[in-house]
């Protein structure tokens, strides 16, 4: 069992937030607020982000289940889940091993198949990064330059970095456990079964990971599905645009 982290507000309706790789509870706090005024809102810290706790293994099953023991602890007989990116393909594992607990899915920029391995370059330059060297944040903000221009990305990452008791930094992040379970974290997360809960997937329209030929795939799996598109948005739907996010999320959620 590992208990997640997490941070709740507003109340209502439980909508539980899942994040995605690299990420953590705290990246949701702005649209955790603002859709509080009318919901319950949990969000959570998946294993090894965060402040949860680190494991050696990761899987979507694992992590699914991770999130089924905390809606038990807090006794939550069902929620609405949204998931991005990672926390995305987790809430459809959730759906397809644990459909009592779901009243409605919301996916975020994100389809139900594997993907190359597009963050090892981004994993290889945090792991390289000797953080007990610099004394600064803008030190580590130019040594990642080089490896990751954009400055948005580098921020996320960089959220990642505490210090210690003794002012030293330190990842957060458990990096060599994200290394280790890569493929996992990879893999198609097709249902074994169609999926009939009500689901919304809503992509960025300048983001490649929902693709029209995934949109089949899509619907023939999640037979309720819809899917948005935010046309001003990347990957980061609900940072580029969080009012057309929050408008969309409200008003599928009812």
């Amino acid at each position: 069992m590992y208990p997640l982290h997490f941070q709740s507000y507003g109340t209502g309706t439980p909508l539980i937030i899942l994040h995605g790789l690299f990420g953590s509870s705290d990246n949701w706090f702005a649209t955790a607020q603002t859709l509080a005024h009318s919901l319950k809102v949990f969000t959570l810290d998946a294993r090894n982000h965060g402040a949860s706790p680190h494991c050696d293994v990761m899987t979507y099953q694992l992590m699914a289940r991770d999130v089924v023991e905390f809606m038990q602890r807090h006794g939550l007989e069902s929620a609405v889940i949204l998931g991005h990116s990672m926390g995305g393909k987790t809430a459809m594992v959730m759906a397809d091993d644990y459909p009592d607990y779901v009243q409605k899915l919301v996916v975020v920029d994100i389809a139900p198949r594997a993907y190359p391995p597009r963050h090892l370059e981004m994993l290889s330059a945090m792991e390289k990064l000797e953080l007990q060297t610099y004394t600064n944040r803008r030190e580590l903000d130019q040594a990642l330059k080089s490896a990751i221009p954009n400055p948005a990305i580098r921020q996320f990452l960089l959220k990642n970095v505490k210090r210690d008791a003794a002012g030293e930094f330190f990842w957060q992040l458990n990096l060599s456990a994200l290394r280790d379970n890569y493929d996992n974290l990879n893999a198609t997360t097709l249902p074994g079964s169609p999926i009939t809960i009500p689901t919304c997937f809503i992509r960025g329209g300048k983001s490649d990971y929902i693709l029209p030929e995934d949109e089949e795939h899509i619907h023939s799996h999640f037979t309720s599905a819809t899917i948005e598109t935010i046309s001003n948005a990347t990957h980061w739907v609900h940072a580029d645009a969080p009012e057309a996010f929050v408008q969309l999320v409200r008003g599928f959620i009812g």
